[in-house]
C-alpha cells in the first residue's frame, strides 16, 4: 500500500496536470459547442505554440511566459483566417473532423521541417523551481499553467455569460436563423471565437513547453485524453473541460500510485464510455 504521502503527492500532480488538459481543451470545446467545428488542428496549433515558444526562449533569450504577449494575438488572427475559410467553403461538422485533420498532418510535417524530430527541452527558471507545502512538491511551472486555466476558464465563462457579445454567440449556436432575426451577427461573431479559440491554443503550447519535452509526434498522444475531458465537461463549457481534467488527471494519477503506469491510460477512456452510456447527449 503506498505511503499517504506518495498518495498526496499523486493527487497533487493529477490536479496540476488536469490543468494542462482544461487548458488545452478550452478552445476545442469552444469550437465544437458553439461553432459546430470539430478542430483536430487545435492540438496542432498548441504544439505549434510550443516549438515557437521554444524557439523564442532559446534563440532569443525572450522569457517563455512574455511569448504570451506574441503568440497568441497571432493566433488570434489565424483562428480568424480558418474560419474565413471554414464559411468560404461551407465546412460542416463532420467534415471539419477530416479538414483538420489535414491541417493537423500539415502542422505536424511543418513543425517537423523547422525544428527536425528530434526531441527539444526549454530549460527555464520556471520548469526548474518547485515549491513545497509539507511533504509535497508542487512544480512551479505546472502551478502556473492550472492559475492560467482557472483564470481564463473563469474569465470566458463570465464573458459568455454576462455580456451582450457571450449571449448573441450562445443564441447563435442554439437556433441561428432565430439570432438573426434578432440583429445577431454569426459570422462576425464566429470569427471572433475562432480566434479566442486559436488563441487559447497558443497559450496552452507555451505551457507544454514550459513542462513538456516537445516532439512533433506528441501532437497525437494528447488527442484521446483532452477529447474526453472536453466530452466530459459538455461542450461549449469553458469550465467543463478544466474540471473533467482535473478528474481525469486525479484519477490516472491514483491508478499510477495504486497499480502500474500502464492502466493510466484506461481511466480517461473508462470516464469517458460511462459519461456517453449515461449521458448520450453530451455530444
Amino acid at each position: 500500500m503506498p505511503s499517504l504521502t506518495l498518495l498526496g503527492q499523486s493527487v497533487l500532480s493529477g490536479i496540476l496536470v488536469g490543468g494542462l488538459y482544461g487548458l488545452l481543451g478550452m478552445g476545442l470545446s469552444l469550437s465544437w459547442g458553439l461553432l459546430r467545428l470539430i478542430n483536430l488542428a487545435h492540438f496542432a496549433l498548441a504544439f505549434l505554440g510550443a516549438y515557437l515558444t521554444y524557439a523564442l526562449a532559446s534563440g532569443f533569450g525572450l522569457d517563455p511566459l512574455l511569448t504570451l504577449l506574441l503568440i497568441p494575438p497571432a493566433f488570434f488572427a489565424l483562428g480568424v483566417l480558418l474560419q474565413m475559410l471554414f464559411a468560404r467553403f461551407g465546412v460542416t461538422e463532420f467534415s471539419s473532423l477530416l479538414v483538420t485533420f489535414g491541417l493537423t498532418v500539415i502542422i505536424e510535417s511543418l513543425i517537423q521541417w523547422i525544428w527536425t524530430a528530434d526531441y527539444r527541452r526549454l530549460e527555464t527558471v520556471y520548469s526548474a523551481v518547485s515549491l513545497r507545502a509539507g511533504g509535497l512538491f508542487i512544480p512551479l511551472a505546472e502551478l502556473l499553467a492550472l492559475a492560467t486555466a482557472v483564470v481564463l476558464a473563469g474569465f470566458t465563462w463570465t464573458w459568455l455569460r454576462f455580456t451582450w457579445v457571450g449571449k448573441a454567440i450562445r443564441a447563435s449556436a442554439e437556433d441561428p436563423l432565430m439570432a438573426a432575426a434578432f440583429g445577431v451577427n454569426h459570422r462576425r461573431l464566429a470569427l471572433v471565437l475562432s480566434g479566442i479559440a486559436a488563441a487559447y491554443a497558443g497559450v496552452a503550447g507555451a505551457f507544454v513547453a514550459l513542462v513538456y519535452t516537445l516532439a512533433p509526434a506528441q501532437i497525437y498522444a494528447w488527442i484521446g485524453v483532452v477529447f474526453a475531458a472536453v466530452i466530459i465537461g459538455g461542450l461549449g463549457n469553458p469550465l467543463g473541460p478544466l474540471v473533467a481534467g482535473i478528474v481525469i488527471g486525479v484519477s490516472e494519477a491514483l491508478t499510477m500510485a495504486l497499480t502500474t503506469p500502464a492502466w493510466a491510460p484506461l481511466v480517461s477512456f473508462t470516464l469517458l464510455i460511462l459519461v456517453l452510456l449515461l449521458r448520450p447527449d453530451r455530444v
